[in-house]
């Protein structure tokens, strides 16, 4: 690759060409730990060929506070932009500057985050990352990374999420005391969160006796996956009259859903959410749903990012109390079953 003498060659340029990310192609760079003796060989070579040489200012500079931290996020979750709202309001009176970096397409965490990297940012806060652990772990040679949102055990990586498996729970727990027993879960499919919400059903559901009625139908993230799954329970012969939803976005998909078929919610079918998303409390039924606290997650995520960048704290996982928010979406199980 031909270079004039005024464009010099960067980090980003050897991981191009190595097909790696750039903290992978820092890693080797800096002969720290985390990468295999083939990736090493791959990217010295790369930078041979190309001739990148480390730049000390650069990396003095990286060294140095730059007061910005930087926030990946998926950009079609309301969840997240409320986070953002909550992350805005804290960096208000912190000195700190927000740097966001969205996921959206083919953009995913791992570009999002590299984004940011060349940014300087001092730390990450990563909403509902998607990424695994070993690609987390390379972050934090780079940078503090504190996860939102998302159940995860990885060393050097901080947590701020809700007990996903609690939120559930109060939501079989309100539909049972509502008199309910045939209480179906929406699943969220590879969703982070998703193991956890199920296993929190499944326990719920035999703490109240109902561990014959137990049946999870598959789902997603989005509202197409609310009303696929109406299609399907509607095409059966009976209706379970109760429905846990993953999340707010798939149960105003399943509201709606049956609604159209000329279901009542909740006189037939009670339904629960999750998230709390403000859109979702004055839709065609407010909808009942479990709250996770974002503006608490995004003040305890700064804090803990901003501490981290300073060297004040060790990495430390902080889970929530959710709570239930009782609407218009849920009431008593029909007498007729």
């Amino acid at each position: 690759m031909a270079r004039g003498e005024h464009s010099k060659v960067t980090l980003v340029d050897v991981a191009r060409e190595a097909n790696c990310s750039v903290s992978l192609a820092s890693i080797v760079m800096r002969d720290a730990a985390g990468a295999s003796q083939e990736t090493r060989r791959r990217v010295k070579a790369v930078a041979a060929r190309l001739g990148y040489r480390p730049d000390r200012r650069a990396r003095a500079l990286r060294s140095t506070r730059s007061g910005q931290i930087g926030v990946t996020f998926g950009v079609h979750q309301p969840f997240h932009a409320e986070i953002i709202d909550g992350l805005y309001a804290a960096a208000d009176t912190s000195g700190h500057e927000l740097v966001l970096s969205a996921v959206v397409g083919k953009v995913d965490d791992r570009r999002a985050a590299e984004t940011l990297l060349r940014d300087r940012c001092e730390a990450l806060i990563m909403i509902g990352p998607s990424l695994g652990t070993a690609r987390l772990r390379m972050l934090t040679d780079e940078v503090p990374v504190v996860a939102v949102a998302r159940p995860l055990s990885c060393p050097g990586v901080d947590v701020i999420r809700i007990d996903d498996r609690g939120g559930i729970t109060m939501a079989v727990n309100h539909l049972a005391e509502l008199g309910h027993r045939r209480i179906v879960h929406i699943d969220g499919g590879n969703a982070p969160s998703s193991a956890e919400r199920r296993a929190g059903y499944l326990e719920a559901m035999e703490a109240h006796g109902l561990s014959a009625e137990t049946r999870i139908v598959p789902g997603g993230l989005e509202q197409e996956h609310g009303m696929r799954a109406a299609s399907a329970m509607l095409a059966e012969s009976e209706l379970p009259t109760a429905i846990s939803a993953f999340n707010d976005r798939v149960a105003s998909g399943l509201i709606q859903g049956l609604i159209r078929a000329g279901v009542d919610v909740p006189g037939q079918v009670s339904v629960v959410g999750f998230d709390n998303a403000r859109r979702f409390d004055a839709g065609l039924v407010p909808l009942t749903t479990i709250d996770q606290n974002p503006a608490l997650m995004a003040q305890l995520a700064l804090e803990r990012a901003i501490g981290r960048a300073a060297e004040h704290y060790l990495p430390t996982e902080q889970v929530l109390v959710p709570r239930l928010i009782q609407r218009a979406s849920t009431g008593p199980a029909p007498t007729s079953t």
